[in-house]
């Protein structure tokens, strides 16, 4: 009678349970009011199934019995025996009608008003069903048992009651009773689960091939789908019908049509056009009040706006002066700190100055000891030299005599003397260059460090053009089309995901981007709002992971590898918002973006919520005021963050500015954005422009000082030549020996007084040299203190110079602010004029609208409804009098023409656009219905393979044999076997003992004493019914507590 959903034969999880299992949808065809067979205990270990078993039923004043029941049954085998009159077909008939089955259904009657018995007003149904286990229908509701109490009037209507466990109503509606039967999988019209006496007599006794055929058609509900293949066509063929008769009458209708406008056009009325006169006439006397009233309620409109407009630039001057504060205040901190490095700074260049100065004092002292060092050296060859000379030039006067050389000694001396004034020029020519030298290096060193920096900022420069750039093509794509501003791809993607849909590959149809799904209440916190959502905007969502895997496969069609892509938010789909009023943050002044925001779907609002808890962040738009509320006191409760409207983000102790200055995807004016943006990028390419001059400039410089360089580091190296030639030239000179006449004695005595000499300049030059070392330490030291001093003053120094340019901006947005604040006040002035202007306006307006109204109500007392402008009706009374002239013979009733024609059009409109849509509606159907047939023949074959299938099966695990032929063509079904009443008898029970889990309910006049004890069997004997008797007694035979077991 009934059995697990899950448990189904075409449910996959049958695969833990015995083949036999799946037959028992094809066995119960077998059930019969009659079994005689005797029971075998089988060996299986299934248990009793936990949900969909009927557990007791109870009937009062239903068919002709008072009271039925409550009658237990069993979870597995139940025979219901008694004789004629004892309630068992009552008791079949009150499950069918129960369990929500029709009145025919039951063969019993045509209305369920016939089930209640003779002479009461009501019958009342009441079953148990099983809800036990992890497969029970909303355990935490019903509990271990559903009540299913039906009640059935005298007018033939019934209600529902739906109980649970303990009693309490859990609902009334048909609605919950068919889904707990669909998830119990309890088919009461399905003569397959229930088999009626009548029905089991018409397929048993029947010998006629067909109805056998019928009985399989209806018993897997395939003959319903039969039927509504043949309506859909039978609907199909009227409605072709109807389009050829349309088409007809459109062809008649238009020919109609054409006569009226024709007649219409031709037909003009002379006393009709004077009668539009003079209603012309007085509808220009109210039509220039109209228009008086009208100027007045724009001047009143324009008065109001200029009033709010005035409030607004109050407030405006307010907020510029807190900004105007706000800017003076961060450039005087920021000049206290500039002033305070420059303090240092200064503090420290009196003791880098003294550095310095030691240290060019020390090199000098270094450099004077290294010159003495070097003469001393010079000098001690010299001698060495000069001794050499000596002992030669001895050796020599000793073996000449001639003194003829004085002339040429003398010439000597005086090139000697040219030489050295010469090196000396060529000594201080040398100082000179090497100074310009290194003024060159360091001046091509600063260029290039500038040149680097300007590169650097030429490339971010170029990067944000870049940026700025696609941005703009975006915004132009977007004003023809908006959903182009979340992506160029997205118009594509949006009509795959529609194409898809329809096909059928979602379940739910994603949503997406979700920026294109809110909007704003107001406009000027589109920036706060997507500083606060980033990139959510154009994210998707998805009902479940399949829906996200078939949109992911939709996207790789417009997103390359390695490009990103929108995220995709998996969640199920709801149909209401949560409730977050427990949670939401609150301020009086300040929305959070939720409420900031209007959102029609509530998928959206739901991802937003999870993703990013959008109900606890609010919005403030003044920055100062943002800073007060979330850090200068406790924020306001649930209130986790804050943005303002230049899309700062504000937490309790921490402040983040944002890197964008305009909206990207919610801005409503676009036209303002372009603009904005096209000046940007004429500026970042000026900028380019201005700074690769300056890099062209400096290029220039560099190459110009490094061949400034090149020139003086040759010129140096010349001169380090002739300095040495010269010394070279010196020293031959100095050391050439004159062959001249003097005493032998002499020049002993000079060769001795040089070697004295020579150990004297030797002495001279240990000491020296030592001393150039100990100068020489304490250069270095000097240096070292000097590179630390300058290295930290420099530190300061680059400390400064971002300072400077803060103190430069902040120096411009003062400026800024301050030219703002005499703006507004300028416009405040200028508007409070207009304003002034508009209410003097106003006072000669109503005076001259009171003259115009006392006019017409001269012409027309009463005020008509008026529509058309002055200078319009002007025109027309004057056409319309030029046209009375000329019409005298014309007659006719223009209003029924005219009436006739747009009837004409109207049924013409109508019946042609009737006619378009039924003909697309076929051509739809035509390929809905060759593709759903084509399914209904490929399920009608797989379920006629299976009927033979498990026919064979069933016979052939007991040893019988037998035949079941399936003829769609002539719809015929023929079955031979040699099974007789009582072997039928005991395959159903032993069918029944492999299942276990389902529950079986037969009903027989026969005793059923044959069949042996078994605590799978329950038999339930009806005792007949007494005369008078309202209450049957129905009680199991074999176990009388088998009902209390579970």
């Amino acid at each position: 009678m009934a059995k697990r959903k899950e448990e189904n034969f075409f449910s996959p999880e049958n695969a833990k349970r015995p083949r036999q299992e799946e037959l028992d949808d094809f066995d119960k065809d077998g059930d019969e009011d009659e079994c005689t067979v005797s029971f075998t205990n089988g060996t299986s270990t299934l248990t009793a199934a936990e949900v969909g078993i009927i557990e007791s039923i109870q009937l009062k004043n239903f068919m002709c019995h008072s009271m039925l029941g409550p009658f237990k049954f069993g979870s597995n085998v139940n025979f219901v025996v008694g004789n004629n009159g004892s309630g068992k077909s009552a008791v079949l008939t009150a499950l069918i009608v129960g369990l929500g089955g029709k009145a025919v259904a039951t063969n019993r009657g045509s209305s369920l008003k016939g089930f209640v018995k003779d002479g009461q007003n009501s019958a009342d149904i009441s079953i148990t069903l099983r809800n036990r286990g992890d497969d029970a229908y909303r355990a935490n509701v019903y509990g271990n048992s559903i009540v299913v109490q039906q009640h059935l009037s005298m007018d033939g209507s019934r209600s529902y009651k739906l109980k649970s466990e303990t009693g309490t109503v859990v609902s009334t509606r048909k609605e919950e009773l068919i889904a707990i039967l669909d998830h119990f999988n309890i088919q009461v019209d399905n003569p397959v689960s229930v088999l009626t006496q009548e029905m089991s007599k018409q397929f048993l006794q029947s010998k006629n091939e067909g109805d056998k055929y019928k009985f399989f058609m209806k018993a897997t509900q395939l003959e319903q789908m039969k039927e509504d293949y043949s309506y859909i066509m039978e609907t199909k063929e009227r409605t072709k019908e109807q389009i050829n008769q349309g088409e007809e009458r459109l062809i008649e209708l238009k020919r109609q049509c054409l006569e009226k406008e024709e007649r219409f056009q031709s037909i003009t009325g002379l006393s009709t056009m004077k009668t539009n006169l003079e209603y012309l006439k007085h509808e220009m006397a109210w039509a220039v009040v109209n228009e008086i009233e009208k100027q007045l309620n724009a001047i009143r409109d324009n008065i109001k706006i200029g009033e709010d407009r005035a409030a607004r630039l109050d407030r405006k001057m307010e907020e510029q002066q807190v900004r105007l504060n706000e800017a003076e205040k961060k450039y005087k901190d920021i000049q206290d700190k500039l002033e305070k490095i420059s303090q240092e700074t200064n503090a420290r260049a009196p003791e880098c100055m003294a550095l310095k100065t030691d240290v060019t004092a020390k090199k000098k002292v270094y450099n004077e000891a290294e010159v003495l060092y070097n003469r001393s050296l010079n000098e001690y060859r010299a001698l060495m030299k000069d001794d050499e000379q000596l002992c030669k030039r001895i050796e020599e006067l000793k073996k000449s005599t001639d003194q003829s050389l004085e002339p040429e000694r003398l010439e000597r001396q005086k090139k000697i003397s040219w030489l050295k004034e010469r090196v000396k020029a060529l000594q201080d020519q040398e100082s000179s260059i090497n100074q310009e030298i290194e003024q060159f290096q360091q001046a091509i060193e600063k260029d290039k460090e500038e040149r680097i920096r300007i590169k650097r900022e030429e490339l971010d420069v170029k990067h944000t053009l870049s940026y700025n750039q696609r941005q703009l093509k975006e915004l132009k794509d977007s004003k023809t089309d908006r959903l182009k501003r979340f992506g160029p791809h997205v118009p594509a993607l949006l009509e795959a995901i529609d194409d898809a849909y329809r096909r059928g590959h979602f379940t739910c149809k994603p949503v997406g981007p979700l920026g294109a799904c809110i909007h704003l209440r107001d406009p000027e916190l589109a920036l706060a709002i997507e500083s606060c959502l980033k990139g959510l905007l154009q994210a998707y969502c998805c009902h479940n992971h399949a829906d996200e895997r078939v949109l992911q496969a939709l996207m790789e069609r417009f997103y390359s590898r390695g490009t990103s892509r929108p995220q995709i938010i998996v969640s199920e789909f709801r149909n209401e918002m949560y409730d977050v009023r427990h949670r939401a943050a609150y301020h009086p002044e300040f929305p959070t973006v939720l409420t900031a925001l209007e959102i029609d779907n509530a998928v959206v609002a739901n991802s937003l919520i999870d993703m990013r808890s959008i109900e606890t962040v609010l919005l403030i738009k003044n920055n100062s005021v943002a800073r007060a509320v979330m850090q200068s006191q406790k924020p306001p409760k649930n209130c986790r963050e804050a943005f303002t409207a230049d899309g700062d983000q504000v937490f309790a102790g921490r402040y983040y500015s944002s890197e964008n200055t305009r909206p990207k995807f919610l801005s409503k004016d676009v036209d303002s954005e372009i603009s904005d943006l096209e000046n940007e990028v004429e500026n970042k390419k000026a900028q380019i422009l201005n700074l690769q001059q300056h890099l062209s400039a400096l290029e220039k410089d560099i190459k110009h000082n490094e061949e400034f360089l090149r020139r003086r580091q040759i010129h140096y190296r010349e001169l380090k030549v002739k300095i040495t030639e010269s010394i070279s030239e010196i020293r031959e000179l100095e050391n050439i020996e004159e062959h001249q006449s003097v005493d032998i004695a002499t020049l002993e005595d000079e060769a001795q007084e040089n070697k004295i000499k020579m150990k004297m300049v030797e002495k001279n030059m240990e000491q020296q040299k030592g001393n150039m070392e100990h100068l020489k330490s304490l250069k270095i030291e000097a240096e070292n203190k000097y590179d630390a001093i300058k290295q930290k003053i420099n530190q300061l120094s680059d400390l400064a110079d971002p300072l400077k340019d803060e103190l430069n901006l902040a120096d411009s947005e003062v400026d800024n602010q301050k030219r703002g604040k005499r703006h507004y006040e300028e416009k405040q002035k200028e508007h409070l004029d207009t304003l002034n202007k508009k209410k003097r306006e106003l006072n000669m307006k109503e005076k001259e609208l009171e003259e115009k109204m006392s006019q017409a109500r001269q012409i027309c007392p009463e005020r008509i409804e008026v529509k058309k402008s002055a200078s319009i009706l002007d025109k027309e009374i004057n056409r319309l009098r030029q046209k009375i002239q000329a019409e005298h013979a014309s007659h006719g009733d223009r209003e029924e023409i005219m009436r006739q024609y747009q009837e004409a059009r109207e049924t013409y409109l109508d019946l042609d656009n009737k006619v378009r849509t039924l003909k697309r509606f076929i051509k739809l159907l035509e390929e809905i219905m060759t593709h759903r047939y084509k399914t209904y023949q490929q399920f009608r074959r797989c379920l006629t393979l299976r009927c033979k299938l498990y026919f064979d099966n069933l016979l052939s695990q007991r040893a019988y044999c037998g035949k079941m032929n399936f003829d769609h063509k002539n719809e015929t079904l023929s079955i031979s076997d040699m099974v007789n009443r009582r072997i039928a008898m005991d395959m159903i029970l032993k069918m029944a003992d492999s299942q276990r889990f389902r529950q079986f309910i037969l009903l027989t006049p026969q005793s059923m004493s044959s069949l042996p004890s078994s605590k799978l069997i329950r038999i339930l004997r009806m005792s007949d019914p007494e005369r008078g008797q309202t209450t049957l007694p129905f009680r199991p035979v074999g176990q009388e507590e088998e009902e209390d077991r579970s």
